[in-house]
């Protein structure tokens, strides 16, 4: 695609605006349009693009034949709905986590992108994070050996939500993460929690992913907690890895630490070997994690290029929060994602684009 790419900006709270400001601030697009139904938000935005216009219609945006491509941070609940109205309308659709808020909304955008040959790309930030970028190479390359299990951990004291528990506010991240590190989607997820705040909003959450080659991952979000923590922690058959985004500058540490099993042996001491060896603190670019992922959608416009967190990784997320979900109320029973039914093959009937509000 050649020329300046026309952008509309739809929702520009408190991440909208964090999305406006990197969008704004890519060469080769131009945010034609800043939509939301707050105006004297519209108003403060606008000073970031004095040269956009303003709307609380999204009808505005996408009757422009100059917006290419449509960025979407409202309330998770409206996400389907937009997203739906921008791709009938032809555009190009980036939105916020998570996708939709069910999986079968999130299948309708994902095969409806794929037919109209147009970019859906879902804002799970972490998988273009430098460090992350940096741990799958080292997965690739055998650095670790073979990962036996995960964990992560998001916890603070507050922002405290009531309109989504800490699972399908928090969780997202790190189920996109595991996802992406692993190059799988789990069989079965088992989710904990607690609602001591609120009543039926969780805010505490310990959810298990149990993939088919017996590899678990365990990610603990919670918004009543006294630390702030952003941790991911990887166990390999080689070496073992942390990675913490806390830290100002060293946020990866790579230890070259193991146990194994030695045959022949005698006693239990002597049959379990550990290893403990050095412990490394690579250089990793820090470059910012948004910038890079707004700039990689203008990117996969422009040259009609793959989009590393498309649709499809959308879906499956979603597949994961709403297993999680049912989990939940099941009280902590494992439910398998094959409960939650999504269509994948492009034989299957893809609905048509007939409207915002089609179901």
């Amino acid at each position: 695609m050649d020329g300046e790419i026309g952008l509309g900006m739809v929702g520009v709270g408190s991440w909208g605006a964090n999305l406006l400001r990197n969008f704004a601030a890519q060469e080769d697009a131009r945010v034609r349009w800043i939509c939301d139904v707050d105006e004297r938000m519209l108003a403060r935005r606008q000073r970031t693009c004095p040269g956009a216009s303003i709307t609380t219609s999204l009808d505005d945006v996408l009757n422009d034949p100059q917006v290419n491509a449509v960025v979407i941070a409202t309330p998770a609940p409206e996400h389907f709905s937009c997203a739906w109205a921008a791709l009938e309308a032809g555009k190009h659709v980036f939105v916020e986590k998570p996708l939709t808020l069910r999986a079968c909304e999130a299948e309708r955008l994902a095969n409806a992108a794929d037919c109209r040959g147009l970019k859906l790309m879902v804002g799970h930030l972490l998988r273009h994070h430098p460090v992350v970028e940096y741990v799958r190479r080292l997965i690739d390359a055998g650095e670790l050996g073979d990962i036996r299990y995960a964990y992560t951990q998001r916890v603070n004291l507050g922002i405290v939500r009531s309109n989504e528990n800490a699972w399908w506010s928090l969780a997202p991240h790190d189920i996109s993460v595991i996802c992406y590190l692993f190059d799988a989607v789990p069989e079965r997820v088992s989710v904990q929690g607690r609602c001591f705040l609120q009543p039926g909003v969780e805010d505490l959450a310990f959810g298990m992913l149990h993939f088919a080659d017996g590899r678990v991952a365990h990610i603990h979000v919670s918004w009543l907690d006294p630390y702030k923590i952003r941790r991911l922690t990887l166990v390999g058959t080689q070496k073992m890895l942390a990675f913490d985004d806390m830290e100002a500058a060293e946020k990866v540490r790579l230890y070259d630490k193991g146990a194994h099993i030695r045959q022949e042996t005698t006693s239990y001491a002597e049959a379990v070997q550990v290893r403990s060896g050095d412990v490394l603190i690579p250089k990793v670019d820090l470059s910012e994690p948004l910038q890079r992922e707004c700039r990689r959608f203008i990117q996969a416009i422009r040259e009609d290029g793959s989009v590393l967190s498309d649709g499809w990784s959308g879906v499956e997320v979603v597949r994961i929060l709403e297993a999680g979900s049912e989990s939940l109320r099941r009280g902590g029973i494992a439910v398998a994602l094959e409960e939650i039914a999504v269509r994948r093959t492009p034989q299957e009937e893809t609905p048509a684009l007939v409207g915002a509000n089609q179901e």
